[in-house]
């Protein structure tokens, strides 16, 4: 048997949004959108995805994490050719620069509802 992935989904308390939020960063195309799931996928192949479902009681991560805190279970790692730049535009799309940098060659931002991601460098 073959196991692939088919995707990967984000809680957030409004999908619309932070979808819209990831296909102007990805450049990708969305796929399905009701008001409690949103799917977006890469132009170029089927899978895997990036969906979106309704919590509407999600709390965003700490980072970096602490005991006793709400704990990141899962980030984005995004590839960039221009760390500066994708930083800046993923800033002027609505993400944050986090002030705690673990990596010269990585940055990592939350998006509008919080979920921590990253950029890095190819070789990073």
């Amino acid at each position: 048997m073959t196991v692939t992935l088919g995707g990967f989904v984000l809680g957030t308390p409004d999908p619309p949004a932070l979808a819209d939020f990831y296909r102007a960063l990805l450049g990708w195309e969305e796929v399905d959108r009701e008001p409690e799931w949103v799917r977006l996928r890469d132009p170029e192949r089927e899978r895997p995805g990036l969906s979106f479902q309704l919590e509407e009681d999600h709390i965003a991560p700490t980072w970096p994490q602490r005991p006793g805190t709400q704990q990141m279970q899962g980030h984005l790692d995004l590839q960039v050719e221009d760390l500066q730049a994708e930083t800046e535009r993923a800033c002027a799309l609505g993400a944050t620069l986090e002030e705690y940098q673990p990596q010269k060659d990585v940055r990592v931002l939350r998006d509008p509802h919080g979920h921590p991601f990253c950029l890095f460098l190819p070789g990073a």
